[in-house]
């Protein structure tokens, strides 16, 4: 028995294909959604209705256009599905102005600002800014200007102290806390810092292109201006020999947190967790551990974290040592530290840069 009653030879309805998840709204000619006349003119204004993309065809006249009644609003996804070409452009920003153009390779749009042709998808400003910072990362060095601008509060910068970390050694690691924390595939710094307790300060970016993000992190020794800084080395090796063959300077992110942290600790937490795994067959550490310490500090301190927490301030529950984990800027990756020098050569502060906030 039919359920539904259908006329002889009607072709099936076309499904809609999403292209772009959340493309917003966008307005269209009705002259292009009902077919009588093809996408021509494409452009993007700073407007209140939508993601600002006007779509006209190429029959509309000016007069057609002035009528408020000619032109609606519709998913962008709907004129997607009339041209798709239009999905190499949607992340261009305000200010395009662009016409569809056709040769036997098919559609594409031309750039009528300054003629250039437009055939691959545009990236979205996120990507661009992300694949930018990482050619930035990692260098030998940086100008003094830019590590301590990292730490100015003002503009899209804010600095926050979660709290001190403890370095009952000085000996220092860097690791990924989730991943490498007391393993093998930490990085094991060549300099030391004094036994001690050391504030351990963020530079939290609030970009309006990436969101709330650490985009540093600083481990403060000493009062002591910084006069110079020098790449953190791995244990046995000088910044002379960086280049070398199996000479590196990275510690791995492969859980988008991050930890600056004393050896000794480091080998409490791998004790402490091969203990809790024991007793919790089959549970995650995150998940099942540190989640809800994360969004506790989340409650603390809301308007320097994102929903399920940024950074952690933790005591181990066996010899109480402090460590604090932190989200590191546009997540996973390799990063380098980068120790601050007074004017005696006296450690007095490790950086740890994950984005330049000018990117973003």
């Amino acid at each position: 028995m039919a359920l539904f009653n259908k006329k002889k030879n009607e072709p099936p309805p076309k499904e809609m294909k999403q292209y772009i998840t959340g493309a917003g709204g966008t307005i269209v000619s009705k002259s292009i959604l009902e077919g009588t006349s093809k996408l021509k003119w494409l452009f993007r204004e700073n407007s209140e209705y939508g993601n600002g993309w006007v779509a006209l065809g190429d029959t509309d006249t000016q007069e057609y256009v002035d009528n408020p009644d000619n032109m609606t609003i519709v998913d962008f996804n709907t004129l997607a599905n009339i041209e798709p070409a239009v999905v190499n452009v949607f992340y261009m920003p305000v200010g395009s102005d662009l016409e569809l153009c056709s040769d036997q390779s098919g559609n594409y749009f031309l750039d009528t600002r300054d003629g250039k042709e437009i055939r691959e998808p545009v990236k979205h400003p996120v990507q661009l800014a992300f694949e930018k910072n990482l050619k930035f990362l990692n260098q030998d060095n940086y100008p003094s200007e830019f590590f301590q601008g990292l730490f100015q509060t003002g503009g899209q910068l804010e600095t926050f102290i979660p709290g001190n970390a403890d370095f009952p050694t000085g000996e220092v690691v860097l690791a990924d806390p989730l991943a490498y924390l007391g393993g093998e595939y930490a990085t094991y710094l060549d300099r030391k810092v004094p036994a001690g307790n050391y504030p351990l300060e963020l530079a939290v970016l609030h970009s309006e292109l990436a969101g709330l993000r650490i985009a540093a992190a600083r481990l403060i020794v000493s009062d002591s201006p910084a006069v110079r800084y020098e790449i953190a080395m791995p244990k046995g090796k000088k910044p002379e020999e960086l280049g070398q063959p199996g000479v590196w300077t990275l510690f791995g992110v492969d859980t988008g947190l991050a930890c600056c942290t004393d050896v000794k600790i480091g080998e409490e937490y791998r004790d402490f967790f091969a203990q809790w795994h024991k007793e919790n067959p089959g549970k995650n550490r995150y998940d099942d551990y540190f989640a809800a310490l994360f969004e506790e500090s989340r409650r603390k301190f809301p308007h320097v974290q994102n929903q399920g927490g940024s950074f952690l301030s933790w005591q181990l529950p066996r010899t109480g040592h402090h460590v604090i984990m932190f989200a590191s800027g546009m997540g996973d990756g390799i990063y380098s530290a980068y120790w601050g020098l007074d004017s005696d050569g006296e450690v007095t502060e490790l950086i740890m840069p994950f984005m330049n906030p000018e990117f973003f």
